[in-house]
């Protein structure tokens, strides 16, 4: 039995050799043949892969140029949305759309720059953007000041430009030379695709024959050896499987604690998003409130600090009382002009005046100033970095949120205890603190050992007119204002506190590199003394509220200069053709039918010679000074006597420079 066994054995490991062989030729000569058909497959689909990048480079071109024209399509839209309901989120879609489309003609010059026909096209497309932005920000502006009428004619008028139809007709011919160019490369591409079918289908044939041919060979071979090892196969199968099974139960169990760990934490971090959300939602409406009544009331300012000034310059000498009453409205007025600046700085409407400057100075220059204002039992100490950054920030707005959390920090204190400010230098990552993204920032922090804040207290800081302290004691604008001026300097504010060991506020300032020969501020420069003017000249003021201009005008008569009062700007026009001697026209800004930059462009090219002095008390983050006024001299309301003389020379004919009007608008 056992002789058989081994007889059969032998017989059928000779027959296995024997297949084996047969095989092994087999295989070498196929592994030759199908080496020789990939090879050429391979070439044949390197020369379709080109065709069809080149044809896929035509498609790209065209569909740019449909978006494109998609995209000029919906800001046009949208901006004459924004002229209709004067929704300022329509209006700010309108611009993001219409910069879209800026980036898109330099997306699709970088396509098409291997083409001279289309590299000139490009060229005239942008000149046609340049002046179709040109015509829609006419009305723009206009629906920014609430020009409804006007924008809307304006809009009309843009639509009828021709630059909107040669837009069209440009992106039109780019678009067909394109198409002409894609026919040729779709019949190179079909004849490549063609061949490179053809080669796979031989290919493949090939390679079932030889697939089949060494199955069947295989097959012979392996049916015996499988006979001989199905039992022990069979076993290993079972067990393999039995390990699998167990393997994967534990892996799903690991990725069900996962992810139940992922949806806790994403539902913690949604709970403090939509926190965080309600949180901005009411700051910015209250801001928005706050900004409006703020602008509102700097016309009413102007009128009683202008109203003061010449009261008490007329007053007779002598009268001490009645001087006494008079310095004290004035003085209450210019608290009012100075809450109403605190209200814009949290409504982030107030213009900030920034400069380079590095902390360690501008805390070193206020050392004085903090020792007056906190008192002999509050010690103060400084630790300064020694390789601060710069920031680009507005000093005076700097200095006052510092001296606000020194009086937060003292009255936190009870008046006695230590006050450490800090600088230093943070690198921040995305979503580390607040809402400022990933940079460099330059830190503030104002440490004391007070009695520091409940959570509850923390949670509402930053909202104004909240004050934990007594009734007359404070505002609650002190955090708000410091609030609105770090958002509106593009930084972030950090508190840190613990209810009876202290609170830590940090102040994060993007950090600033100057460019090449520029200086750092290190103190404040000094303000220039306002000139009075020398002699007299004829000044056209044009206001829209008599009792501003009646202020105004009396204002510049007792400056001696000899006003001409305009109650409209429809009648500037008659005015200055009965007063040819006019040296300057002091205008408001917005005014209904016409606005002050209109009148001016509308009277300049008969006047070139008149100079010009803007005098607003709206400031919106979304007007562009530079732009929106020309260049000329504006002034601020509410403004006193000497800010307004400094303004007027400043802006006359004879002077060359503008550094009077800067200090005046400052402190106007």
């Amino acid at each position: 039995m056992s002789e058989d066994i081994s007889r059969i054995d032998g017989e059928e490991t000779g027959s296995i050799g024997w297949r084996r062989s047969l095989v092994a030729v087999v295989a070498a000569i196929a592994a030759i043949a199908l080496a020789i058909l990939i090879a050429m497959v391979s070439l044949s689909n390197q020369q379709r892969d080109k065709a069809l990048s080149a044809q896929s480079h035509s498609f790209e071109v065209m569909i740019m140029a449909r978006t494109l024209e998609s995209t000029i399509t919906r800001s046009e839209a949208a901006l004459g949305r924004y002229v209709i309901s004067g929704d300022n989120d329509v209006g700010r879609y309108y611009y993001e759309q219409w910069r879209r489309a800026g980036t898109l003609i330099e997306q699709l010059s970088r396509l098409t720059r291997d083409n001279p026909q289309h590299v000139a096209r490009i060229a005239a497309l942008r000149e046609l953007y340049r002046q179709r932005g040109l015509e829609l920000s006419a009305t723009a502006l206009r629906t920014t000041y609430g020009q409804g009428w006007n924008a809307l004619s304006k809009y009309y008028q843009a639509g009828q430009a021709k630059s909107l139809v040669e837009i069209a007709s440009t992106l039109d011919q780019i678009i067909d030379t394109e198409r002409r160019v894609l026919n040729q490369r779709t019949g190179v591409a079909a004849i490549t695709v063609d061949r490179s079918n053809r080669l796979a289908s031989i290919l493949s044939v090939v390679g079932v024959v030889v697939v089949l041919f060494a199955a069947a060979l295989a097959w012979t071979t392996l049916h015996a050896i499988a006979q001989r090892r199905l039992a022990r196969r069979d076993a290993e199968e079972e067990t393999q499987r039995a390990d699998e099974l167990e393997y994967a139960v534990t892996e799903r169990t690991l990725e069900l604690r996962e992810a139940n760990d992922r949806l806790q934490q994403e539902a913690i971090e949604r709970a403090h998003a939509e926190s965080q959300l309600r949180q901005i939602q009411k700051m910015e409406a209250v801001g928005q409130l706050t900004g409006g009544i703020a602008h509102d009331f700097n016309n009413m300012l102007a009128v009683v600090i202008g109203g003061l000034e010449l009261a008490r310059r007329r007053f007779p000498a002598g009268a001490a009382d009645g001087l006494r009453h008079i310095d004290n409205a004035m003085e209450g007025a210019n608290r009012a002009a100075a809450l109403t600046r605190r209200l814009l700085a949290f409504a982030r409407s107030e213009p900030l005046l920034p400069q380079a400057l590095t902390p360690d100075a501008l805390i070193l220059g206020m050392s004085d100033l903090l020792d007056r204002t906190l008192g002999e039992r509050i010690e103060v100490k400084t630790e300064c970095a020694p390789d601060a950054w710069k920031s680009w920030v507005d000093r005076h707005q700097l200095e006052n949120a510092i001296l606000n959390l020194a009086v937060n920090a003292r009255d936190a204190m009870d008046g006695e205890g230590t006050l450490t400010i800090r600088t230093g230098n943070r690198t921040l990552a995305e979503g580390e603190v607040g809402e400022a993204p990933a940079g460099d920032y330059v830190v503030i922090s104002v440490t004391d050992d007070g009695c520091g804040m409940a959570p509850d207290v923390l949670e509402r800081v930053f909202e104004p007119f909240f004050t934990t302290k007594p009734v007359g004691k404070g505002t609650g604008l002190g955090l708000s204002q410091i609030f609105g001026f770090v958002r509106q300097s593009q930084g972030e504010i950090q508190i840190e506190s613990v209810a009876g060991e202290g609170t830590t506020v940090s102040i994060l300032l993007p950090r600033h590199s100057p460019a090449e020969g520029e200086e750092t501020a290190s103190a404040p420069q000094a303000e220039a003394t306002p000139v009075m003017p020398s002699g007299t000249h004829e000044i056209l003021v044009v206001e829209d509220d008599p009792r501003v201009l009646t202020s105004t005008v009396d204002a510049l008569r007792e400056l001696g200069y000899r006003p001409i009062p305009c109650p409209a700007p429809d009648e500037a026009a008659a005015l200055m053709k009965a007063h040819p001697a006019v040296r300057l026209i002091v205008s408001d800004v917005v005014m209904p039918g016409t606005t002050g930059p209109e009148l001016i462009a509308s009277l300049r090219p008969d006047y070139p010679d008149v100079g010009i002095l803007f005098v607003t008390g709206f400031a919106g983050d979304a007007v562009d000074e530079a732009a929106a006024f020309g260049g000329h001299g504006v002034l601020r309301k509410p403004f006193t006597i000497g800010a307004l003389a400094a303004a007027v020379e400043d802006a006359l004919p004879r002077s060359s420079g503008r550094s009077r009007f800067a200090a005046a608008g400052a402190k106007g």
